[in-house]
């Protein structure tokens, strides 16, 4: 029997949660509900989505050849979801983040000129950590065009989140001029993911084209070879299909459902989306690991007693239940 995952139409759904759309959830050709767990460093999200029992995703066919727009938008969310993961994977509380700009008078003419001097730096930063016996040095790096006072002339910075811990020396190697500045990195619930959203925010093209084109022909983020990966599981079995409809139909059982599930981590949200194209529904969910605690029965979970707050936009239905 050929089936068909929701895994490769994720963009399909962005509906936010009416009434009408529960008649999908009992479609029978879903088949059943896969999830997949990601864990990156102290993160952990989940991603669980139907299997069809055909091609065509249950009563209604999938949308074909997504315009360019659409393409370049999911293009760019998956983007910044990896650049997110592998922070979390890779720092913590003990690592920096750095931003480097330039004075007028080293101020680069091109990409090509802007990427040779962030090159240069991280050489010399390496040249440092090996004459003094530090560890090897792991960085994540964005380049980023904007506009001058006059709304024409292009002016470059760099973001570099890195493990290298001296802030000093840092900033010292940085030899191009302008505000160079560090900061300690401050997880939160939701680890380092805003850090890492900010710098791979996308550029306002209306504010400066030239600017925007300079960002649109270079590389999105720059990392280092020797970064881990975030560790992805599947499992037809975690979440069956009953389960996957009841918090769909119910998102405030989520909580429970998930903590009993990943022994050891707090719930932070869950997201449910549908789609007009085609049957089922989308759980996306973000968990964070328990501080000094190794197992759920020790779980002292201060959430049980608060209320969930419901989040809504125009392209999804998202609960949130604070921790």
């Amino acid at each position: 029997m050929f089936t068909q995952s929701a895994e490769c139409y994720e963009d399909l759904f962005t509906e936010e949660h009416e009434e009408a759309q529960l008649d999908n959830l009992r479609d029978k050709g879903i088949l059943r509900y896969r999830t997949k767990t990601i864990k990156s460093g102290d993160m952990l999200e989940c991603e669980i989505y139907p299997v069809w029992r055909t091609s065509r995703g249950g009563s209604r066919a999938a949308k074909e050849n997504p315009s360019r727009k659409a393409q370049k938008n999911l293009n760019d969310k998956n983007i910044k979801k990896w650049v997110v993961r592998l922070t979390n994977t890779n720092f913590t509380d003990k690592d920096i983040w750095a931003t480097f700009t330039y004075d007028n008078e080293h101020l680069p003419a091109n990409e090509a000129e802007a990427k040779k001097d962030i090159q240069n730096y991280i050489r010399r930063l390496k040249d440092y950590i090996r004459k003094n016996g530090l560890p090897a040095l792991k960085y994540i790096y964005v380049t980023e065009y904007h506009a001058d006072g006059d709304g024409k002339t292009v002016r470059v910075h760099h973001h570099m989140i890195m493990n290298f811990r001296d802030r000093d020396i840092a900033e010292s190697i940085w030899t191009k001029g302008g505000r160079t500045q560090t900061r300690r990195l401050q997880p939160d619930d939701y680890g380092l993911e805003g850090l890492a959203r900010y710098i791979t925010k996308t550029p306002q093209e209306k504010k400066c084209p030239a600017a925007s084109q300079a960002a649109k022909s270079s590389k999105r983020f720059t990392a280092s070879l020797n970064l881990d990966k975030p560790i992805e599981t599947i499992s037809d079995t975690k979440i069956s299909r009953g389960r996957a409809e009841k918090m769909a139909s119910n998102p405030n059982s989520a909580r429970e459902v998930f903590q009993k599930l990943y022994d050891g981590y707090l719930f932070n949200d869950m997201a449910v989306r549908y789609s007009d194209f085609v049957s089922g529904v989308y759980l996306y969910v973000r968990m964070r690991r328990a501080p000094d605690i190794k197992s759920f029965g020790k779980l002292i979970d201060a959430t049980q007693t608060k209320k969930p707050t419901v989040l809504r936009d125009a392209a999804l239905c998202k609960t949130k239940i604070e921790a």
